[in-house]
């Protein structure tokens, strides 16, 4: 059934995508993604999720657009299966609306997050949930009192293919394709209810049977607020992530 839904909601937003791309007010940029995941199992059932994350403006290495903290607790329903509550903090550099202030915001975050291995690939797939304050701005270089408020609910599936037989042994290669949909919903949401849709496929390599490096291409394609303006973007990603079993440490 879940398939079926998921299917569903990804021709919808394919469909909204490409009627969007025929308006004229979008906004071409180049950046650089670059980020650290860390996921620790302490026990049977409960863990840690920890990821920070840097990303450019324009041309890849023009100036900063945005930087994540993001943590939480993993509660492990089975071995696939698991579901974590967080808290991240974002800052938002200075943009064009606000050139000389930065805008900070405060995101809890609820995900369920389940995968499936067939043969040597596998799937995963995440829901997360995020409550997002933003800072009010006042002006070109003042933050206001309070925040402006709105939920965004995010869907992602990543499918990984390994490309040789060493498994999880360092130097082993897969290709990873991934898609990410985002919508936006609250009082404060007019025009852009879709928020963006992120495509992704690289290259992951096992540096250790604990740790990869992943790196790629990133395509985003994002409705602004004005609900008549875009930003389509084309990124560099590269991420490390690490992913420690300490259940059997003594």
């Amino acid at each position: 059934m879940l398939k079926y839904i998921f299917s569903g909601v990804f021709v919808f937003f394919t469909g909204a995508i490409s009627m969007a791309q025929t308006t004229k007010n979008v906004q071409h940029l180049d950046e650089t993604w670059l980020a650290y995941f860390n996921q620790e199992r302490l026990s049977e059932k409960w863990g840690t999720w920890t990821d920070f994350q840097l990303r450019t403006k324009d041309h890849f290495v023009n100036n900063l657009s945005v930087g994540i903290v993001r943590v939480g607790v993993t509660y492990y329903v089975s071995n696939s299966i698991k579901l974590t509550a967080g808290f991240a903090w974002a800052n938002y550099f200075p943009q064009d609306n606000h050139k000389h202030v930065s805008q900070p915001e405060l995101r809890p975050w609820q995900q369920v997050q389940w995968d499936a291995r067939y043969g040597r690939k596998r799937m995963v797939h995440w829901v997360r949930l995020e409550e997002r304050y933003r800072n009010k701005i006042l002006n070109d270089s003042t933050l206001a009192d309070g925040y402006n408020f709105n939920y965004r609910l995010r869907y992602n599936w990543r499918y990984e293919l390994p490309l040789d037989k060493k498994g999880s042994k360092q130097g082993a290669v897969s290709l990873i394709i991934n898609d990410e949909i985002n919508v936006n919903a609250g009082k404060q949401i007019v025009y852009n209810y879709f928020d963006q849709n992120r495509f992704y496929t690289g290259l992951k390599i096992q540096t250790s049977a604990v740790s990869n490096i992943q790196f790629g291409y990133l395509n985003i394609w994002q409705q602004l607020a004005a609900g008549n303006q875009y930003k389509s973007v084309n990124a560099i990603r590269l991420s490390y992530y690490q992913s420690f079993d300490l259940r059997h440490i003594k």
